[in-house]
């Protein structure tokens, strides 16, 4: 088994142990999430951008509820009440969606966050804020790809690739951003109990 599929069996346990525990309609939201593996997050994120169709990056509590239904979390409508007025900061009436992301995450030591700052900075090779395709030369190597063996996508075809893993699924242009990055390893971190094995397997993966 894989160490990424490993982590994501121990959250997917983990997490369900937790749901039994807790009546926080926050925490029930993200227990159930992440219940569905380091993907959850994400997986949620991306009925909601189908729903919201003016791609406005906003949801109003109707459109938020359809999303909870469709993802099939169980959540009650006065729970998702609680839960809009949570993501709601402004109390405008919508919800913005990376404040949505940014709430749901689980939260992260500071120890965890550099570590994965480090990370990111290794991999954005021009210092912008932004990591790119270009970026990814020479420091990601794509030819072992089996899709670049096979014949099947280019090199680019497989950087691609890559940066979608980390890229929001509300906006995939190719470009992963800081907090893009945080969001992806908040999932991962949240199957990891101790800071020292967070790092370390940060630090091995990245050759930090």
């Amino acid at each position: 088994m894989s160490g990424t599929a490993r982590h994501d069996q121990e959250m997917v346990i983990k997490a369900k142990i937790e749901l039994s525990k807790t009546t926080d309609p926050l925490e029930k939201l993200r227990l159930q999430c992440l219940a569905r593996g380091s993907a959850g997050i994400k997986g949620l994120a991306r009925i909601f951008r189908i729903i919201d169709r003016d791609n406005s990056g906003t949801l109003d509590f109707n459109e938020f509820l359809r999303g909870l239904q469709y993802y099939a979390v169980m959540i009650d409508k006065e729970e998702a009440k609680q839960l809009f007025q949570t993501f709601d900061k402004d109390g405008s009436g919508t919800m913005d969606f990376d404040e949505f992301i940014v709430t749901l995450r689980p939260p992260m030591s500071n120890a965890r966050k550099e570590v994965i700052l480090q990370a990111f900075q290794k991999l954005d090779k021009t210092g912008d804020g932004v990591i790119t395709i270009d970026d990814l030369r020479g420091v990601y190597n794509g030819k072992y790809h089996p899709k670049y063996l096979n014949g099947d996508w280019t090199e680019d075809q497989v950087f691609r690739a890559f940066l979608d893993n980390f890229d929001s699924p509300y906006d995939k242009d190719g470009k992963v951003t800081t907090e893009e990055f945080l969001n992806y390893y908040a999932g991962v971190s949240a199957s990891i109990d101790t800071d020292v094995y967070f790092i370390l397997m940060m630090k091995n993966a990245w050759k930090l």
